[in-house]
């Protein structure tokens, strides 16, 4: 049985080397601080124009963006900031309010993002 103490600052131990400041497990076998892989894709952002589920209210999706959670959130802070609207993240998908294809497309682009129209 291992006795964990919240005052103890190791940070590496002789039997299995560097040590996670938050769990104190071993780097390799911690999982507090795994993060999350980025989507897997073709490589091509993807804007989309929805209104389903959500009445006459639509919504612009980005998809396809190649970052952590922690980078999906701060982009989308910046996105909805450039079009003076709000938004959220829902499964790595940004949504803005209302339609700033234009707006957010040209943004993309500027950040070295190849963006493409998706949808009707």
């Amino acid at each position: 049985m291992k006795i964990q103490n919240k005052n103890s600052n190791t940070v590496y131990s002789t039997e299995s080397g560097k040590l996670c400041p938050d769990c104190n497990e071993p780097a390799p076998k911690c999982s507090c601080r795994k993060q999350q892989e980025p989507a897997k894709g073709d490589g091509i952002v993807r804007l989309v124009r929805e209104t389903k589920g959500r009445k006459v209210k639509g919504v612009t999706l980005i998809t396809g963006l190649p970052l952590d959670p922690e980078g999906l959130k701060n982009l989308a802070k910046t996105l909805k900031q450039k079009c003076g609207s709000g938004g959220s993240i829902k499964d790595g998908v940004i949504e803005i309010q209302g339609d700033h294809r234009d707006m957010l497309e040209l943004e993309l682009v500027s950040l070295g993002y190849k963006v493409k129209r998706a949808g009707g």
